[in-house]
This record gives C-alpha cells, sequence and structure tokens, in this order.
C-alpha cells in the first residue's frame, strides 16, 4: 500500500525526510507554506508534515505565495476536504511547543534536527495508522452506472468506480461542490439489488471524480449491499511488518500501561497490545491517554468483558511471582469504538477493577503535568502496586 505526503519544510529537514517517507510507501510532494493550504482543498494527502516554525521561507524552486502559519496548515490538513482527516506531523525544535503544535492539530511530533534513525523510528507509528485505515475502508472497484440528483438541480448520470459500506467513488460529467447533499441509485451487478441513498459528497477533483459518502440507506439496502461487498472484496493481504510497532512495558496496572517506545500513537488513538511472557499471553484493547513525542504513551485499558480484565489480572500475577522477567510487547492500531474505559465498564466485573490505581490516575491527570513531571511521578509509582518490567 502506498500513500501521498505532503511535505511543508527546510531543505535540511526535507532531505532526510524525502527517503524515509519513501521507504515507509510514501510519495511525498513538497511544496511552499502559501501553496499547501490550496493544495489540501482540493487534494487529498494521507499525511501532512510541516515546520512549526512560522518563519520558514518558500524553496527557491517554488514562487512567492501569501505565507500561511503552520497551526493554519495543521488545522487544514484536519479540515480542508469534508469526510477526510490527514495524519499531521510537525517539526519543533524544542519541547516547549508540544501542546501548542496538538491543539493546532499535530498527531505526531519530530524534534529537529532530525536523524533517519529518529526520523523512522517515529514515522512508522504514522505509517501504521495510515494502513490501518486503508484496509478499513477498503474497496471494491466496480464500474456501473450511477443515477445521481443534488437538491433542485437536474438529473445526471454517472459512472461508479467503487464501493464500500460507507460510500462511494464515482465520475460525473462535471465537477461538484464538497457537502452538497445528493440522492444516489444503482444496481449491484449479477445479483440485481438496486441501492437508493442518500449521502453528501465527502470530496471532489476537477476532473468530475467525486466522493460520496452515504448518510441515510435502508437497513435492508445496506445489508444486500455488505453481502455483495463481502462476496466481491478480495482477500485482504496479511498484516505487513509495519502495521506492528514494538515497545518496553514498563508500567502495568489492571486499569492502565505505560509503554517506552519511540513509535507512540497520538492521544486518543484506539490500540491492541500483544503482550507475552514465557508461556503467559494477553490481549488488551486500550486508548492512548498521553504521548511523549519519540519517548512513549500511557494507555489506558477498555474493558468489555471479564475475560478481558482476567487476562489482565494474570498476566499481572505471572510478572509478580517471576520478578525479572521482561515481557514481549507489540502495539497494532485499532478501530476507534465506544470509550468504555472510564465509563465503568460493566457491573458485572467491576470488581476486577482496581480501587485505587495510581497509574490510571496518573493518566487522568496528564493534561495538567509536563513530560517530565508525569515521568518523575511514573519512577515514584514504581512499588508493589504496579508491575514494572524495566
Amino acid at each position: 500500500m502506498t500513500f501521498p505526503t505532503l511535505l511543508i519544510s527546510n531543505d535540511t529537514a526535507a532531505a532526510v525526510l524525502t527517503p524515509v517517507l519513501s521507504s515507509l510507501g510514501s510519495t511525498v510532494l513538497r511544496c511552499s507554506q502559501g501553496e499547501a493550504v490550496k493544495r489540501l482543498t482540493r487534494e487529498r494527502f494521507s499525511a501532512v508534515v510541516v515546520d512549526f516554525e512560522d518563519s520558514l521561507p518558500a524553496p527557491p524552486t517554488f514562487p512567492s505565495l501569501q505565507p500561511a502559519s503552520a497551526g493554519s496548515i495543521l488545522r487544514q490538513a484536519q479540515e480542508g476536504i469534508p469526510g477526510h482527516r490527514a495524519i499531521a506531523i510537525a517539526l519543533l525544535n524544542s519541547p516547549a511547543k508540544v501542546r501548542d503544535a496538538i491543539a493546532a492539530g499535530a498527531n505526531f511530533i519530530l524534534y529537529q534536527p532530525i536523524s533517519a534513525a529518529q526520523a523512522k523510528t517515529s514515522l512508522r507509528a504514522a505509517a501504521a495508522l495510515i494502513m490501518h485505515d486503508r484496509r478499513r475502508t477498503h474497496r471494491v472497484p466496480v464500474q456501473v452506472p450511477v443515477h445521481l440528483k443534488a437538491g433542485g438541480d437536474k438529473a445526471m448520470e454517472g459512472i461508479l468506480l467503487d464501493l464500500s459500506c460507507e460510500g462511494l467513488d464515482v465520475l460525473v460529467p462535471q465537477p461538484m461542490a464538497p457537502a452538497t447533499a445528493i440522492h444516489m441509485s444503482f444496481t449491484l451487478p449479477a445479483v440485481g439489488t438496486v441501492i437508493d441513498a442518500d449521502g453528501d459528497v465527502a470530496w471532489a477533483n476537477p476532473n468530475g471524480e467525486t466522493g460520496v459518502r452515504f448518510l441515510e440507506l435502508a437497513e435492508e439496502a445496506r445489508q444486500k449491499m455488505q453481502e455483495w461487498l463481502d462476496s466481491n472484496q478480495r482477500e485482504l493481504p496479511a498484516l505487513e511488518p509495519e502495521e506492528y510497532i514494538e515497545g518496553a512495558l514498563t508500567d502495568l496496572s489492571l486499569g492502565a500501561c505505560y509503554v517506552e517506545t519511540g513509535s507512540p500513537f497520538p492521544e486518543q488513538s484506539g490500540v491492541t497490545l500483544c503482550l507475552k511472557a514465557e508461556d503467559i499471553q494477553a490481549e488488551a484493547e486500550g486508548v492512548v491517554r498521553v504521548m511523549h513525542p519519540g519517548f512513549g504513551m500511557g494507555v489506558e485499558f477498555v474493558r468489555k468483558t471479564m475475560e478481558d480484565s482476567a487476562q489482565v489480572a494474570n498476566f499481572i500475577g505471572f510478572l509478580r511471582a517471576c520478578p525479572g522477567t521482561a515481557p514481549e510487547l507489540s502495539i497494532r492500531p485499532r478501530d476507534p469504538v465506544a470509550d468504555t474505559a472510564t465509563s465503568g465498564a460493566q457491573e458485572d466485573f467491576l470488581f476486577f477493577v482496581e480501587m485505587d490505581d495510581p497509574l490510571l490516575d496518573l493518566l487522568h491527570r496528564q493534561e495538567h503535568l509536563s513530560q517530565e513531571q508525569f515521568l518523575q511521578e511514573l519512577h515514584s509509582q514504581r512499588t508493589g502496586a504496579e508491575v514494572a518490567a524495566g
């Protein structure tokens, strides 16, 4: 899988980042700050890398354009095309601007000067998120006529290019404006099922290629379409190594853990952690509550069933019984789900949750702490109440 990246940086950073991004499967387009805002309103990029220093000069190979702040570029990466959000990566000179960059929309942080090794380690998590999203929204190619009508406009006919459970890509005779409400009708090949649905334009290219998102679709039609997708979808390739991130588990409780890794996922990301120590294995789902760029992340567990909590409890028991054991850990992104981590879970297994969980409490207080303060308190907690594996 390849993905496009828009790069807005000085020459030194670009010389390092371009080959690293290429090695992770990205095609890289470099432009000035002023040009970036325009491109983000009409082109889809999987990732946007921008120097967070507002004084960044335009490269000499690009025309002089109205300068744009790094913050506005990061926001445009999230809002430029309705229904599409690019992974935003900010380049900083020091940790002092981390919170400002994240508040502006940055998902990942890279510190300058950048080395190739640091860049590849940090960007692996971004590539994993992009690959996971591509897999989740995988589309089935299909070419059949589709009838479209936007508001009071005259009905027109387009060619359906591909279809997913979330929407479709269609080629229409004239460009359409993003956010336009639209009604569509088409027939699924072979089975003859007619799909009538309401949606809106998520993105549109000048050549007439348009992405439409489903908003209203009858349940029976949705089921028929899902059956057709399941029977016509090519088998997805196995997860690639880049979709797994390795880390060192340093702190673990029934409610949370802290992982040291050079590739932390952004805050609020859903993750699945696979833990292994000798013959004991556990898998836990969680939500990233704190991200320390280039260093690590704190994950709060999402407890769905008694078995989920029991797996973590058994793993903690094994580590306590075998001090000095260093567990193996791999992390991969997961689909967003309802955030039950802090909702009290279900009363049937509340007895599994520690009434006093200092690690979980620390994650909930992280917004009021600097990285140094957080790590100092984390280190002070490493007593018999938590399992420290490193």
